[in-house]
């Protein structure tokens, strides 16, 4: 029987460790879930705004966190927290766009281990430079990365959906590498991919 080398032998033992150390078992800590901001689903907070027809409603997210929808002049802001009142004490109630806005009734979730760190949303900004046959602003498509607790909740990526052909792995990609650590209110918040139309209009 050919004796096989010791050297060899521990060579063979580490290699081994490494593949079972990066594989994809292993590997796949991440994952999605996604709820929904309809209103049918949602709590609607007091009654449309005589005034300008503001309105507020809260929907369930996940791991008992809520999201807090607020319109107000045609703009919306969106912010998450454990009870309505924590959501509305975060940055992300407080950011808002200059053109008229709205976003999409999908919430995607982005969690490591089963726990949300990120929501990552489709947003609509409509472009005055550019109107349909009956003279209305064509709202154009950006995703939103926006960071959870514990920490502020606050905006941390922006990809334009419209020139970004891969934008939903983009918007992953930010959150999973930028969310956790991210400081509101001291780092910037980043543009990834190609800069579009959207990104352009919500970052004036």
């Amino acid at each position: 029987m050919k004796r096989v080398p010791c050297l060899q032998v521990a060579s063979g033992l580490a290699a081994a460790a490494l593949i079972s150390a990066v594989s994809p078992a292993n590997a796949q800590t991440f994952s999605s879930s996604y709820s929904s901001t309809a209103p049918k689903g949602c709590r609607m907070i007091g009654k449309p705004s005589e005034l300008d027809g503001s309105t507020m409603r809260l929907c369930p997210g996940k791991s008992g966190l809520v999201v807090r929808i607020a319109e107000d002049d045609l703009r919306e802001t969106v912010s998450v927290g454990r009870s309505g009142a924590a959501a509305a004490s975060e940055p992300a109630a407080q950011t808002w766009f200059g053109p008229f806005n709205s976003t999409s009734n999908t919430v995607e979730w982005r969690a490591k281990d089963g726990k949300p760190f990120a929501i990552i949303q489709r947003w609509h900004i409509a472009d005055n430079g550019d109107r349909d046959k009956s003279g209305r602003p064509i709202a154009k498509p950006m995703l939103a990365v926006t960071r959870l607790p514990p920490g502020e909740v606050c905006h941390v990526a922006y990809v334009d959906a419209q020139a970004n052909a891969n934008a939903n792995d983009l918007a992953r990609k930010a959150a999973d590498e930028l969310a956790r650590d991210f400081k509101c209110g001291k780092d910037e918040v980043k543009v990834i991919g190609e800069t579009g139309v959207a990104v352009g209009l919500a970052r004036r």
